[in-house]
């Protein structure tokens, strides 16, 4: 086993480029970072760390036991990294997709998404409670494919570090080739948004062509401010609450549902619930789109050279 951490070799390098952040925001966005919720990110992430102490280790030891199953014997080569990091980058958008669309993932990375700011330290904003989902399963196939668990650690490892400079508000755009390729600041921010037409969008870690190709892509648009954080915004900065508030209200919707619902508040996507009483991603967006054709409906009435059908 290679005795190498990416993430742990590029700390002193967040850190730099927090304290960069920090000083572009006092001169050009002050409101891009405020004290507690930037003290809530740093303990968010040595929470993350320590519980990745605990359970990586469990989830390696897993790994390793598959490895035995596997089909193939992928070699340490440069090109077998090249080809592990992409695969575990599709991995890593499906298990993120499921973390937007199923309650008992989402529970998890519901953390990520507390922050009402975008800036450097909101990616600190990693989960303690990641073990319970089990989302390790999603990287099984490339063990079973013959990758060894250590190459698909380090993989994951630069794909997380690659994912931290995409947090923020200081970049813009980047050319035209990169944005049509690559996650970026821009495809992100519409990822960390809850504007009813970026909700659920965008979920790739490296690569934003899977969100293009299974058909979740949206471009950031100039003409609609981002608003950031969740559909119900947390309202503390207790950092327990921020950590388990999902949980704690899955359960209380389990208690309080008649027994055939039960499964549905773990399994359903986050908002659903058996009364209607609360609406899912996909309700918000089409009240929104709804709402956004009979306005271009009523344009087009009251200006018929605007509108073109009616003009001819």
């Amino acid at each position: 086993m290679p005795d190498f951490s990416p993430t742990e070799l590029a700390v002193p390098g967040f850190v730099a480029l927090v304290l960069i952040e920090m000083i572009w925001a006092r001169r050009k966005r002050r409101e891009a970072y405020e004290p507690k919720d930037t003290l809530t990110s740093l303990a968010f992430g040595l929470g993350s760390t320590v519980s990745g102490l605990i359970f990586g280790g469990l989830f390696l030891a897993l790994f390793l036991w598959v490895w035995q199953f596997r089909l193939f014997d992928v070699p340490w080569t440069w090109w077998a990294f090249a080809l592990c990091f992409v695969l575990d980058d599709l991995a890593y958008y499906w298990v993120h997709r499921f973390g937007h669309r199923v309650r008992w993932f989402w529970a998890s990375h519901v953390n990520h998404h507390s922050s009402q700011h975008y800036n450097l330290s909101t990616a600190l904003r990693q989960t303690w409670t990641g073990f319970l989902t089990l989302g390790f399963v999603f990287k099984l196939p490339l063990v079973l494919a013959g990758f060894h668990p250590g190459m698909i650690a380090i993989c994951a490892g630069f794909n997380l570090v690659y994912q931290f400079w995409i947090h923020t508000e200081a970049i813009d755009r980047m050319p035209r080739w990169f944005e049509a390729v690559m996650n970026t600041p821009s495809h992100h921010r519409v990822h960390h948004a809850t504007n009813p037409r970026y909700l659920d969008r965008n979920y790739a870690g490296v690569f934003i062509v899977w969100d293009k190709l299974f058909g979740t892509f949206e471009a950031e648009t100039d003409d609609e401010q981002i608003r950031y954080g969740i559909v119900k915004q947390l309202g503390s900065f207790n950092l327990l609450w921020a950590v388990f508030h999902e949980w704690i209200g899955i359960a209380q919707d389990i208690r309080r549902s008649p027994w055939k619902h039960k499964l549905s508040y773990l399994l359903r996507e986050p908002g659903w619930t058996h009364d209607g009483s609360r609406e899912t991603s996909d309700q918000i967006r089409e009240a929104w789109q709804t709402r956004q054709g009979r306005e271009t409906k009523q344009v087009s009435s009251e200006n018929p050279i605007a509108g073109g059908p009616e003009a001819a």
